[in-house]
């Protein structure tokens, strides 16, 4: 079963010895005897018995050096190496960089004048700021760059996936970045980008810069209309503005800051809503509650005591309190929801298990099962970071993981994988009634060395789950020195296999983490959130006790950005369904917010209510924004029902922007080449050159200033790729420094990897032809009479 799985023991000189594929060895006492076979088969009379023992002595050893060298024998060994030291100093010279002085050339010049030659590369110029790729493309084998920048990316990758390069290859970098000593500051409008008429809407104004203490008077337009001025007195900050439209169509929305800075092309920030008739809902429901009220403030609300023979009108079903026998036409609303349509089920002394939802087909279709679940029935890996960027918070990981193991149920059937650069077991798969005790110590026992390879762990996760469904539970910093993490965590979703992610660590990479579980259709939890697990795995020896709602997976559309007070009175008796979406939990972790794709639809559920069968604080703020966007999930797109509609999002110049077309047939007159990717749907793609609102195929657009000039000032992940490679922060000023660390970095302290293989092959060659020429010697000697040599 394991594969690729390698065993290895450290010895006291800290050397690592270890196996590539140790199962290979099972061939040996196969070899052995069929050796032994053939030798003493038959043999009477051919040679004396002590000279077919050495001949079997011989074969033996020679067969076992074969086998062991199958078996991918390998040392790891702590090598100090010397290089010359040099400076390969990579400079920025984007136009972010403007606001700061340019200190490239002295500080070269200074650092030469140490002793230490430097070489000057460009990575970044005018709006073009690739500053990951740059330095990807210069970073070597036990190397070292300086980059003079700001670190501000507008494109190519990331410097968090250069800083997992930079580690891989055993490199280092340092940066030098000069305080900003010129005044810039920047505009941006966020809100949403579809409205209903008739319905208050929300944007955010935001200004930011360095060096910006002055007042700034902020002015925002729609339609051309002022609607809104403020004076920030700090220089920098935030203006909400909220307004309602009344007529349908695309309006725009300008933003725009005074003051003197460096840059005018981001004083004005502009935004494109596109308006829509409200939505239309059919609240069913058999009482009155106020839930009923709150939806008629957004949506247009058709009431019903139960579904109906024709749901065509509607966008989305909202049922609440109503009993199975009572809904209606259940068949209907099956068809309405794999059809496209939304369902929203909220709970109630009526609904779920005091509804016989079990016994009618409406219970197919919801997210939740009724009744508590079985406990702890799920199959676990449990993939345990032990890479040298581990390292010294290796103690914090052990703690994270054996917290995580404490969360788990006694009949969850869990295992345990290790793994820096490759993977290898810790503790085969049994139950926890059986062998808690043992996991726990395997655990403990865990030391920390190597390169870091998640993409590794995560297959040696899989083939410990030997081709079943299951969950690996990842506990890492998220330190991976490859960038094909995501796609194994793709593959192992598409099997069934979800990742959830725990950061533990001084330094926790939770792009990475994050990126990883979504891949897989899993979570990320922080490590002050593992006891979450319990509400995942849990069961019967592991019951959550929590203080009003929890958010369990605030990566979704419904709980993202989501704060949650209310402490509902009841909770329906149901539990999670294979594959649906757990999302809020209830006091004792019963499922309180759930939801998943039934058919082409989409469905949600609130299984908490109040003594009265009503929703409660949960349509209070904060709280109602859990319900508005419950609500929205069903909906799902507010046009999807309408024809001859073109969307197109807000883009940056120099970008291009999607423009998807819904009709019979393409727009004519349109100079957009549209092609058809699916029945009635048509898309496009634009690339604006000048800033401005602009149109394409009816629909209008803004065209925002480039990236380039909206971030000034250090960038944060500048900062981290530095530490998580090891490198330094230099102030311009510290040429001595930078020509001392390059002089450090020269002579460099590493893993060096050996397989073995071949010097046991040519041993066991070696031992061959010495016995074959011993025995020709023996028959040429006349010592012998036998062909075979044997005396």
């Amino acid at each position: 079963m394991w594969g690729a799985l390698a065993v290895r023991t450290a010895l006291s000189d800290g050397t690592v010895v270890g196996l590539e594929r140790p199962l290979v060895l099972v061939a040996l006492p196969v070899v052995v005897g069929a050796l032994a076979l053939l030798i003493h088969y038959r043999a009477s009379g051919t040679a004396a018995t002590r000279s077919r023992r050495l001949l079997l002595a011989s074969r033996v050893v020679v067969a076992t050096l074969i086998v062991v060298a199958a078996a991918g024998p390998f040392t790891v060994v702590t090598t100090e190496t010397q290089g010359d030291p040099s400076v390969s100093m990579l400079v920025d010279r984007s136009n972010s960089t403007d606001v700061s002085p340019d200190v490239a050339e002295d500080l070269a010049a200074d650092v030469e004048e140490e002793g230490v030659p430097v070489t000057v590369s460009t990575v970044g110029q005018g709006t073009n700021s690739r500053i990951g790729d740059g330095v990807a493309a210069n970073l070597r084998e036990n190397g070292s760059v300086v980059v003079v920048s700001d670190g501000q990316v507008t494109g190519g990758q990331s410097l968090a996936e250069t800083a997992e390069f930079a580690r891989s290859v055993n490199a280092t970098i340092s940066t030098v970045s000069p305080e900003p000593t010129r005044t810039e500051r920047y505009v941006t409008l966020t809100g949403p980008d579809k409205a209903s008429v008739g319905v208050e809407s929300r944007f955010l104004v935001r200004v930011e810069g360095v060096e910006a203490g002055s007042p700034v008077d902020v002015s925002v337009s729609i339609d051309g209309e002022e609607v809104a001025t403020e004076r920030i007195d700090e220089g920098t900050g935030a203006v909400p503005v909220s307004h309602t439209f009344e007529s349908t169509g695309s309006h725009r929305i300008t933003a725009e800051i005074d003051g003197e800075d460096v840059f005018a092309v981001n004083d004005v920030a502009r935004k494109t809503v596109r308006v829509v008739d409200q939505p239309r809902v059919l609240y069913v429901s058999r009482g009155n509650y106020s839930l009923g009220t709150y939806l008629d403030q957004l949506y247009r609300v058709d009431r019903a005591e139960s579904v109906p023979e024709n749901l065509d009108p509607y966008y989305a079903v909202v049922v609440q309190n109503v009993a199975a026998d009572d809904l209606g036409n259940v068949d209907e609303l099956q068809r309405f929801v794999i059809d496209g349509g939304g369902l929203l089920m909220t709970g109630g002394p009526n609904s779920f298990e005091n509804g016989g939802y079990a016994n009618s087909s409406v219970g197919s279709m919801l997210p939740v099962t009724f009744g508590p679940s079985a406990p702890g029935s799920a199959r676990i890996v449990m993939l345990i970071d032990v890479s040298g960027s581990a390292g010294s918070g290796m103690r914090i990981q052990k703690a994270i993981a054996l917290d995580a193991l404490s969360q788990l149920d006694d009949d969850n059937v869990v295992g345990v994988v290790g793994f820096n650069y490759q993977a290898y077991g810790v503790s085969e798969p049994a139950p926890l009634s059986d062998n808690r005790g043992v996991v726990r110590d395997r655990i403990s026992r865990l030391q920390a060395g190597g390169a870091t390879n998640i993409a590794n762990g995560l297959r040696g996760a899989e083939e410990m789950l030997g081709g079943q469904r299951g969950t690996v539970i990842l506990v890492s910093d998220g330190g991976d020195t490859e960038s094909r993490s995501a796609v194994v965590a793709n593959a192992l979703g598409r099997q069934g296999i979800r990742v959830i992610t725990v950061g533990a660590g001084r330094n926790v990479n939770e792009g990475v983490l994050r990126r990883i579980a979504e891949e897989s259709g899993g979570n990320y939890f922080r490590a002050s959130e593992t006891e979450r697990l319990r509400l995942l795995f849990g069961g019967g020896s592991r019951q959550f006790q929590g203080e009003g709602l929890t958010v369990v997976d605030s990566g979704h559309f419904i709980t993202s950005g989501v704060s949650l007070e209310a402490s509902p009175g009841s909770v329906n008796d149901v539990s999670m369904r294979p594959g649906a979406d757990f999302l809020v939990a209830g006091p004792d972790g019963t499922p309180a917010v759930a939801s998943w794709r039934y058919g082409l639809g989409r469905v949600a559920t609130i299984t908490t209510y109040d003594e009265g069968g009503g929703l409660g604080g949960l349509l209070s703020r904060p709280d109602s924004l859990v319900v508005t966007k419950s609500v929205n999930y069903a909906i799902g797109d507010p046009e999807r029902k309408a024809s001859g509609v073109t969307d197109v999002s807000d883009t940056r110049v120099g970008e291009p922007t999607t423009v998807v077309y819904r009709g019979d047939d393409p727009p004519s007159g349109s100079d957009l080449a549209f092609s058809a990717v699916g029945e009635g749907v048509y898309r496009a793609e634009e690339t604006p050159t000048e800033v401005g609102y602009r149109t394409a195929a009816g629909a209008t657009y803004a065209a925002n200033y480039p990236a380039e000039y909206a971030g000034f000032g250090t960038s944060s992940a500048l900062s981290d790729a530095v530490e998580a490679t090891g490198g330094r922060e230099f102030s311009s000023d510290q040429a001595a420094e930078i020509a001392r660390f390059a002089r450090e970095q020269s002579t460099r302290v590493r893993d060096v990897r050996r397989n073995w293989d071949w010097a046991l092959l040519t041993a066991a060659l070696l031992l061959f032809l010495t016995e074959v020429i011993v025995r020709r010697l023996q028959v040429y000697n006349g010592r012998t009479r036998t062909e075979s040599g044997l005396p």
